[in-house]
């Protein structure tokens, strides 16, 4: 078996956490100021903030075609059929709607299509614990399994001092996003699991009141003291994440994966002042090979 994912994934993982397969990768494409690259192979977080801050119109960004899915498929199909594709949320995004377009295009491959309902740091930890159970034998019923439990038992919250890269996404209600920018309001958001959408769940007035609104969302699923599997990532705001690292650390028995900028896409509709923390219980990957 094969797994194809997108790059509405960051999956910033030491070799532990990480086997020796290959992930086979469909990109999303930033299109700013009239040129059009693919996420993560023609450009990098660090180059894009830079386009931000001197551009004169916003990002657009576009998840890949279903004849992107297909040619990848098919090409795949030549050495093994089964294919597990695991895509960033529907609910954020058209990725998922063209993965299952383009296994139509391929009847020779056997392709499931999982959609994680999530984006960043939780949607790579599905494809890791998925590839980790490839490499130990797993059949693609117990993968699967293994990455809906995965999914359920993580979480995704974030914050972020300028919205104007949601409000121009579309990816939170506009009204609200004008309100809050209009009174320097730092939502705190999440992504809830039935349709894998943005919600948002608080709001604060302070950089630092947000970061620490973060943490007591985290203290609403989980006791302090809990050990969490948690990593942080950021639009390109190292400082503020930092932060964010320290008032978590000390309120959880924290295993840490690394903190990093995000994908330039994710980056893109949400800009450099969005800082994050994924998490979920450390006993839910137990049984991982």
């Amino acid at each position: 078996m094969q797994i194809v994912a997108d790059t509405g994934m960051d999956m910033y993982l030491p070799p532990e956490y990480m086997p020796e397969i290959e992930i086979h990768i469909v990109p999303h494409t930033i299109t700013l100021m009239g040129k059009t690259y693919r996420s993560g192979l023609d450009i990098t977080p660090e180059q894009l903030h830079p386009m931000l801050e001197s551009a004169s119109e916003l990002p657009i960004t576009s998840q890949p075609s279903a004849g992107e899915f297909a040619e990848m498929y098919r090409r795949l199909a030549a050495t093994d059929p089964d294919i597990l594709s695991i895509h960033m949320s529907s609910g954020l995004s058209g990725v998922v709607n063209s993965a299952r377009a383009g296994t139509q295009m391929v009847p020779e491959a056997n392709v499931t299509v999982i959609d994680s309902k999530t984006l960043c740091a939780a949607y790579g930890w599905q494809v890791a614990v998925a590839a980790r159970a490839l490499k130990a034998g797993w059949s693609k019923e117990q993968i699967i399994a293994l990455v809906q439990r995965v999914g359920d038992a993580s979480e995704s919250n974030y914050t972020l001092t300028d919205l104007k890269y949601l409000i121009h996404g579309g990816r939170i209600s506009h009204m609200k996003g004008l309100i809050a920018s209009a009174f320097r309001i730092k939502p705190l958001i999440g992504v809830e699991k039935e349709r894998g959408t943005y919600v948002q769940l608080g709001m604060a007035r302070t950089l630092n009141r947000a970061l620490q609104g973060l943490v007591n969302l985290m203290l609403k699923r989980h006791p302090s003291g809990a050990r969490l599997r948690t990593q942080v990532l950021h639009g390109l705001c190292p400082d503020v994440a930092a932060q964010l690292h320290a008032l978590v650390d000390a309120e959880f028995d924290c295993v840490w994966l690394p903190t990093e900028a995000m994908s330039p896409v994710l980056a893109a509709h949400t800009g450099p002042t969005m800082v994050g923390v994924a998490y979920a219980a450390e006993s839910v990957f137990a049984d991982v090979p």
